[in-house]
């Protein structure tokens, strides 16, 4: 089974909600489809199921959905 890929996101100011960090990287179409996947269980945030569409994430965190894993940075400058 091959090992999900994992990609870095530059988290501008001190937050990003997760339905926007999902639809920013293309991992769904809309907002709705992103809503649609957290109330179905299919976003884990540090490993935990997240069921907060807007949840607040901040650097250091990973996400993971789809296959991707999504490890939030800080933006420089």
């Amino acid at each position: 089974m091959p090992s999900p890929k994992t990609q870095r996101f530059a988290v501008r100011g001190d937050h990003i909600q997760l339905d926007q960090l999902l639809k920013t990287l293309g991992l769904v179409e809309s907002g709705g489809a992103a809503h649609a996947a957290v109330e179905a269980g299919q976003v884990r945030v540090d490993g935990a199921v997240e069921t907060r569409k807007r949840a607040k994430l901040r650097p250091g965190q990973r996400v993971s959905f789809a296959g991707e894993t999504i490890e939030l940075v800080a933006a420089e400058g």
